[in-house]
């Protein structure tokens, strides 16, 4: 069975890690931590910033304040009104697909509104849009994907995720969900993502939003 779909957002609906990644590192480095664009992609891909900024702390003594923070979010939101675009195909596969569908992201939910609405893929989604600030622990975390099961009132062995990090597979192997890496993202290539994905043995890995209808299929009909 697969009775509900639960899709990440930055990597897997809208194509903004590459922007992401660019304005992290950038302002990072800025403040005194010597942070390049593949370290972002290594150590912070499909996590929080709650999660990131434990990890500046502890690996890299960056204290990050909340000017920062905002300075930040200020600058994502301005790339975005200019460069973000959806996942190519995006739209198309969901239209092909008639299960329950919503989105856990370790976005906040003000970025998820704006990145869903500038890219046409709000509607498609609203309101089943859940957030790493509604749970204690973000991913690698499973608790953000069982709060979407439970809201959503599926068993968690009903859902499939698609993921684009690993801490997004790995969360959802923890939740006992199956999971599909998506690697058709503009990041994909400036990180290794197929190969760290292939270590954590997802369910399937693709790069063509296209295939996922087939990809839903295959599985269903070999569970």
């Amino acid at each position: 069975m697969a009775d509900l779909l639960i899709f990440d957002c930055d990597g897997v609906l809208v194509d903004s890690e590459v922007i992401s990644a660019s304005v992290l590192a950038q302002m990072l480095t800025q403040h005194g931590a010597r942070i390049d664009e593949e370290t972002v992609y290594r150590r912070f891909l499909g996590r929080s910033m709650g999660v990131i900024r434990e990890v500046l702390l502890a690996e890299f003594g960056l204290t990050v304040s909340e000017e920062l923070i905002q300075a930040m979010r200020i600058e994502m939101h301005r790339r975005f009104h200019a460069e973000l675009k959806p996942i190519a195909g995006v739209a198309e596969a969901l239209g092909s697909l008639p299960h329950k569908r919503c989105v856990a992201s370790s976005s906040r939910p003000d970025r998820l509104q704006l990145t869903l609405g500038l890219t046409g893929l709000l509607p498609l989604f609203h309101p089943h849009i859940f957030s790493a600030t509604m749970v204690a622990n973000g991913k690698p975390a499973p608790d953000l994907f069982l709060l979407a099961a439970r809201k959503m009132n599926v068993s968690p062995r009903s859902c499939i995720v698609i993921e684009d990090s690993p801490a997004g597979v790995e969360a959802a192997k923890r939740a006992g969900m199956r999971v599909f890496g998506f690697t058709g993202g503009a990041h994909a290539a400036h990180c290794d993502l197929a190969l760290a994905l292939a270590a954590l043995d997802p369910d399937a890995i693709f790069d063509d939003m296209l295939r996922l209808p087939e990809l839903v299929s295959e599985v269903v009909g070999a569970s």
